[in-house]
């Protein structure tokens, strides 16, 4: 069991391997070079059953992970997303390991809970969102551990809104309809299935010539939808989408949506945080939101 000195002795030992490899990162090529399965080639078979001396780890760190490994921090990576760390938040990282608590409830961890609450409030504010949006009114927001996992979030939210709690307790409806653009991310079609509501259920609508939505087809899917007997209850619209960083015209989907009685969720998949909008009054008036973007 490794003691305080040799955690102390371990730990100066990985910042030293992070900060050379930060150093060097940008000399190795970007994406690995290794074929399918030479990794775990180099694996053994069965579990350890003793643990290994530091050193040993962290040569098998270069020795065998690293040559596997495509290197997003790399200032070469320039194929998918930006660089995604840097030594503070690292620094971050490793204060919130140790600490290792839990924030579930505020009980469990009044201080996690509560810098986590008016951090966002912070960035409620830099967006320039409404008042509503922040906690000390009707808003407030929490961390998620994924951009899948926050917009599953925003389809439950949005189920739950339009079935007035009912799907938690009589099972998903079967007329409830999403809509989203033919270029969004996959994770919206992906928490469709999750939160029941079917992909039959979910209307792609059509892009213009800048790869964004066509506001005017989104009225017309709605008004179909309507017309047949179904509810529709969700729209995930994208500031920055994945494959071309397309943006949709926040403002005009945003009225739809209000008019409408829409939950409206924009996914800023490739340009920033995520948002998730209930209410839609600034879209309207202020627009702080669609001109922040």
């Amino acid at each position: 069991m490794m003691g305080p000195e040799e955690f102390r002795q371990a730990g100066r030992e990985v910042i030293d391997w992070i900060a050379d490899y930060l150093e060097r990162v940008e000399r190795l090529p970007v994406q690995s070079q290794v074929k399918p399965g030479e990794i775990r080639r180099r694996l053994p078979l069965e579990p350890p059953r003793q643990g290994e001396p530091f050193e040993r780890i962290l040569r098998d760190v270069d020795e065998i992970l690293l040559p596997g490994i495509t290197h997003w921090q790399s200032p070469n990576f320039f194929a998918y997303f930006p660089c995604n760390n840097s030594f503070p938040s690292i620094l971050g990282d490793l204060l919130a390991s140790g600490l290792g608590v839990q924030g579930m409830l505020w009980v469990t961890s009044p201080a996690c809970t509560e810098l986590e609450t008016h951090v966002l409030d912070w960035l409620a504010g830099m967006l320039g969102l409404p008042a509503a949006f922040k906690s000390d009114s009707t808003g407030g927001g929490v961390i998620q551990d994924s951009a899948s996992s926050a917009t599953l979030s925003a389809i439950l939210a949005a189920r739950e809104r339009a079935t007035a709690g009912q799907s938690n307790l009589k099972g998903v409806r079967e007329d409830l309809v999403a809509y989203t653009s033919t270029q969004a991310h996959s994770s919206v079609e992906k928490g469709i299935r999750v939160a029941g509501l079917g992909s039959d259920n979910l209307r792609q609508i059509g892009v213009d010539q800048n790869f964004a939505m066509q506001p005017g087809l989104l009225a017309e899917a709605v008004a179909a939808d309507k017309a047949a007997g179904r509810k529709p209850c969700f729209v995930a619209a994208t500031v920055g989408t994945t494959s071309s960083t397309a943006i949709d015209p926040i403002r005009e989907i945003g009225r739809i949506c209000r008019q409408q009685g829409l939950w409206l969720h924009v996914d800023a998949a490739l340009a920033g945080t995520a948002a998730v909008c209930p209410e839609f009054q600034y879209l309207l008036d202020g627009l702080e939101l669609a001109d922040s973007f």
